[in-house]
């Protein structure tokens, strides 16, 4: 799970339901689920939080999530089962 500096939202990794979910911060209810690759492992995001990336390992790829639209923008394939990312700026 991540969440935002300001609390108000909150992403949480769904593993083999591939998707992320969007929980709001001070209900804690789901507010939209995120279609991703296949199982969602590890999640950062950029400095500025506009977007967050998400590894899928069995599908090889990471999503990018734009943060304020809470939805996938893009996938970028990379090498064989990626499990962690770390955002450096």
């Amino acid at each position: 799970m991540r969440l935002t500096r300001d609390g108000k939202t909150g992403f949480v990794a769904l593993g083999p339901a591939n998707r992320v979910a969007v929980v709001d911060g001070t209900t804690h209810a789901v507010r939209k689920y995120i279609l991703v690759g296949q199982r969602v492992w590890q999640m950062a995001f950029t400095s500025d939080e506009k977007y967050l990336f998400v590894t899928n390992g069995v599908s090889n790829d990471v999503s990018v999530i734009d943060v304020a639209a809470e939805r996938a923008v893009k996938t970028i394939q990379v090498g064989e089962l990626p499990w962690g990312v770390a955002i450096m700026d």
